[in-house]
């Protein structure tokens, strides 16, 4: 299973930027995905996640800013990141894992800056 992440980039505060997370290989193996972020000597921390069966979760510092969802057809997990603040800004990373052996894979990150 490979993860490749994108949409990263430079956005305003107030703006809005989608993430996007495309699933390869062996698909069927995995339980969900999830967005995570590290900022600059920060810990990298859950953003929002959804389970195979389509329950989602955010961090409270998100929630009702920041919209996780997915595309079964594309293998795909999306973020919408709506009216992000400066204080989001970070490096994301996506993160899956494979429900048989619990494995867990990550995609590449992609940068996230956001101005004020």
């Amino acid at each position: 299973v490979q993860l490749q992440a994108s949409g990263g980039g430079l956005v305003q505060a107030g703006g809005s930027l989608r993430l996007s997370c495309a699933a390869s290989g062996s698909t069927y193996r995995l339980n969900g995905g999830g967005w995570y972020r590290q900022a600059q000597g920060k810990q990298r921390e859950l953003v929002a996640s959804i389970s195979r069966a389509g329950s989602v979760t955010y961090a409270d510092s998100v929630r009702d800013r920041f919209f996780i969802y997915r595309d079964n057809a594309k293998d795909t997990v999306y973020m919408e990141m709506n009216g992000p603040k400066p204080e989001d800004t970070a490096v994301y990373f996506c993160r899956s894992g494979d429900i048989f052996s619990g494995k867990e894979y990550w995609g590449q990150g992609t940068q996230v800056t956001v101005s004020s």
